[in-house]
């Protein structure tokens, strides 16, 4: 994929994608996870929702892809400490992947979709690769639902400057309440949405949501982006990271992430899918 990817990989967002796990982000979807399915996590990132899931698949194959090398050289790193064997880390590109028709009972991907420039390209490979009577599940976030308190203007500043940047890169911050849509646009005739949050509201949570976005703000991608396109400069950074500190050590602080969620199948045909 040529897709920029807005996030980056410095330290402190694979830091936050870490914490990710099936329990806190993958929970519409252990429903439909049973003993002997091929899975596909699309976007694996550092690996730990692909390893809660290989739990729950095993003996099943389970196959986790990314585009990054060094995270996808990690998840593997995680995948040897945990003792799990039924999983295999490799590069993939979510337009064009290197599997037969019909290869897994299951996909997953989670926050891919919001930062592809062409999401229904890449749901209509998926589909591809989805065996017949299985199912795909996507979460991604939606930041124009994004709520927080206290309230804070430059806090304001930094989610209109995400949404530019997102949009600068092709990308869709508020690509939650477009997972329907895309879905079906891709071929899916079966969807099933629903919708859950992280929260962060106690002081540890806080401490550490805050203190990600302190440095997010000032060193990742999320930054050089920023001064690279002429939206923001090292100062205005500096006043948004500041920000981050004092919403973190607010003693009533609370934000939440809302997300939304699908569990998509094909039809038995699908005549009417937009083109790629």
């Amino acid at each position: 994929m040529s897709d920029i990817y807005t996030h980056g990989h410095h330290e402190s967002v694979l830091r936050s994608h870490a914490w990710r796990t099936a329990g806190n982000s993958a929970a519409y979807l252990l429903g439909e996870l049973h003993p002997g399915q091929r899975l596909l996590d699309v976007g694996c990132g550092p690996g730990t929702i692909t390893l809660d899931l290989a739990r729950r698949v095993a003996p099943g194959q389970v196959i986790g892809i990314d585009a990054e090398p060094d995270v996808l050289r990690g998840a593997d790193e995680l995948r040897r400490r945990q003792g799990i064997d039924n999983v295999t880390f490799e590069p993939g590109d979510a337009y064009g992947l290197a599997y037969d028709d019909d290869s897994f009972d299951v996909i997953h991907l989670h926050q891919v979709l919001q930062h592809l420039t062409d999401p229904v390209r890449a749901l209509i490979e998926l589909r591809r690769v989805l065996a017949p009577g299985g199912v795909l599940g996507a979460r991604d976030s939606d930041y124009a639902g994004f709520f927080w308190s206290p309230a804070d203007p430059l806090l304001d500043r930094w989610l209109a400057l995400y949404h530019r940047l997102t949009a600068r890169n092709g990308a869709m911050a508020d690509a939650g309440r477009e997972l329907p849509g895309w879905a079906r646009a891709a071929g899916f005739t079966d969807v099933t949405v629903t919708s859950s949050t992280w929260t962060f509201a106690d002081p540890a949570a806080c401490a550490w949501w805050g203190g990600l976005w302190v440095e997010r703000v000032t060193q990742s991608s999320f930054a050089s982006q920023a001064r690279a396109y002429g939206f923001s400069d090292d100062e205005e950074l500096a006043a948004i990271a500041a920000a981050w500190r004092r919403w973190a050590e607010a003693p009533d602080a609370v934000f939440v992430v809302p997300h939304v969620e699908i569990l998509a199948r094909p039809g038995a045909a699908c005549d009417n899918v937009m083109a790629p």
